[in-house]
């Protein structure tokens, strides 16, 4: 749980998206992940298997599959986003206690993700809580350079005025906090919850337990009310 110390001097909180601001085992980005495999498939005329190879190649060496596409085939990145986050929302429910948490945190609330603005809004009115954050960084405002690219935390804390030192960033990949920590922001790691699922691939697990992640949380709403009602 926090240590309130650790955070009175937050004003900017920062987002991560998909399986962050919801759980896990909603299992919505199961959706997007199949999306991406059809999308592989496709382009390069590729059985399932090879194809979703490539897919989690791609997001392993270059952030995320669609980089590794863009740097290797060229594509049209809006085709993409389009077509991935074509899915169905109804598999978020509304989470009172998260937006109620979010809301009352003091300071500036942002999302930071390397999907789209649509996909963010899309899934944060599912879950009731959009209208509590004062801005979405999503992959086109990145310039088309994933987390966990340094240049794209910059990019983010230059565009909203942001010193990492009053910065709290919380993150599912532990890979996605080395650079917030090494600008001196507060780091949070989202843990399925009490661990019951692994992540998604092996590698997604790397540096979980490295001295760039303050503080491990498998209930982000827990974790943020505890804090408030601390302070």
């Amino acid at each position: 749980m926090p240590n309130t110390l650790d955070f009175d001097d937050i004003t900017s909180w920062v987002f991560d998206l998909d399986n962050t601001l919801y759980p896990r085992h909603t299992d919505l980005f199961s959706q997007i992940d199949k999306k991406m495999t059809a999308y592989v498939q496709n382009l390069l005329s590729l059985p399932r298997d090879e194809a979703r190879k490539v897919q989690k190649d791609y997001y392993r060496d270059y952030g995320t599959t669609l980089n590794g596409l863009m740097k290797i085939h060229g594509i049209d990145p809006n085709d993409f986003l389009e077509k991935v986050h074509d899915i169905d929302y109804s598999w978020i429910k509304p989470h009172p206690e998260l937006g109620e948490a979010i809301r009352t945190l003091p300071g500036r609330k942002f999302i930071f993700t390397n999907g789209d603005v649509g996909h963010a809004e899309r899934t944060a009115t599912a879950l009731g809580i959009l209208d509590h954050f004062d801005e979405i960084f999503d992959i086109l405002a990145a310039d088309l350079t994933p987390k966990p690219a340094a240049e794209t935390y910059d990019r983010f804390l230059s565009l909203h005025s942001i010193d990492g030192a009053s910065a709290a960033m919380f993150e599912d990949l532990p890979r996605n906090l080395t650079v917030p920590k090494s600008l001196g922001m507060r780091t949070v790691l989202i843990v399925p919850h009490n661990m019951d699922e692994a992540l998604g691939e092996v590698w997604e697990e790397e540096g979980k337990d490295g001295d760039h992640i303050d503080y491990v949380t498998d209930d982000l709403a827990g974790f943020l009310q505890t804090y408030l009602d601390a302070r």
